[in-house]
């Protein structure tokens, strides 16, 4: 019989050790584990709950992962419970996937002089999900593979690319050879669009300038950016990530930067001596993306759905 456990009782040291061993096991191998698995295409693809809300954060990371490690197709996951209701049946033998949900409670405390006060504890929640590749008899749109995004590997520019990035009202600069952001003139320097070998990888290389634009208008500091190697492989994860998570929601297709390579062995290192550096990442690459996605005027869509829509809480 499958596994019906939806809940995990590992403690947070526990699941915070077992998804960074994890993680740092493929950056090791020489693996993003968070460039796969694409949809047709090569378009990354976020992974949806049963009611098609996209997971986000963390979560993302580990149900690429292991899509990619079992060739799973269809972006649908859900518990065993969640798949029974829609009338499906989890396959006997097929193993779970371990998801998690943050968050906390708030509990009053009386002080040595009677003074009630508020604490909030965090807490991390571990429970169970299945890939619909994994489930029989579910409806026929859960083993839809996702379309590729038209357009794709064009060297035309995309017009809701440019139009998105003008919405947020950064300083954008095109020239030189080299893509930056710059903290002091506060200015996003990019390569002449000609430079780039689609359009795809133009856009999801200024989401990557964009994720570092919003630093300080999300509360990152990057005073140290510059004389702290940790501190810049923290900030070029949060980048990385959110160029990623950029190109899920908007269907554009991505490939590996030509500086990641370098960036693997920090990467490995800032994650080998912080457990929660890689939670942390996928978080602050979140909140930079929401707050891109604000900016947008009320009603603009990519890929046919609302950005607000896309912005919903994991």
């Amino acid at each position: 019989m499958a596994n019906s456990v939806t809940t995990n009782n590992v403690s947070r040291a526990d699941v915070y050790e077992r998804i960074t061993a994890s993680i740092v096991a493929k950056l090791e191998d020489g693996t993003l584990p968070w460039m796969q698995p694409w949809g047709a295409g090569g378009s990354p693809v976020r992974p949806l709950r049963h009611n098609g809300v996209a997971y986000r954060g963390i979560n993302t990371l580990l149900l690429w992962m292991t899509a990619t490690e079992r060739g799973f197709v269809s972006p649908f996951w859900m518990t065993y419970k969640q798949a029974q209701e829609l009338g499906g049946q989890v396959r006997k033998g097929e193993k779970s996937t371990l998801v998690v949900y943050a968050g906390a409670i708030e509990k009053q405390e009386e002080d040595a002089s009677g003074t009630q006060t508020e604490r909030r504890i965090p807490f991390l929640k571990g429970y169970s999900v299945f890939c619909a590749d994994q489930i029989d008899d579910l409806p026929e749109h859960f083993y839809v593979k996702a379309k590729a995004p038209e357009g794709a590997e064009t060297r035309e520019r995309i017009a809701c690319i440019d139009t998105y990035f003008r919405h947020t009202g950064a300083d954008i600069r095109e020239g030189g050879n080299k893509a930056f952001y710059s903290p002091g003139g506060d200015f996003i320097q990019m390569p002449p669009f000609s430079a780039f070998v689609c359009a795809e990888a133009f856009a999801t290389t200024l989401a990557h300038e964009g994720i570092h634009w919003t630093a300080n208008r999300v509360g990152r500091d990057l005073t140290r950016y510059a004389k702290d190697n940790s501190e810049r492989a923290r900030e070029e994860l949060i980048a990385e990530l959110g160029s990623v998570f950029f190109a899920a929601d908007l269907g554009l297709e991505i490939e590996p930067r030509d500086d990641h390579a370098a960036y693997i062995k920090s990467w490995v290192s800032v994650l080998k001596n912080d457990k929660r550096a890689i939670f942390q990442a996928a978080s602050l690459a979140e909140k930079a993306l929401t707050y891109l996605h604000s900016l947008q005027p009320e009603g603009f869509t990519v890929t046919g759905q609302p950005l607000e829509e896309l912005s919903e809480a994991a």
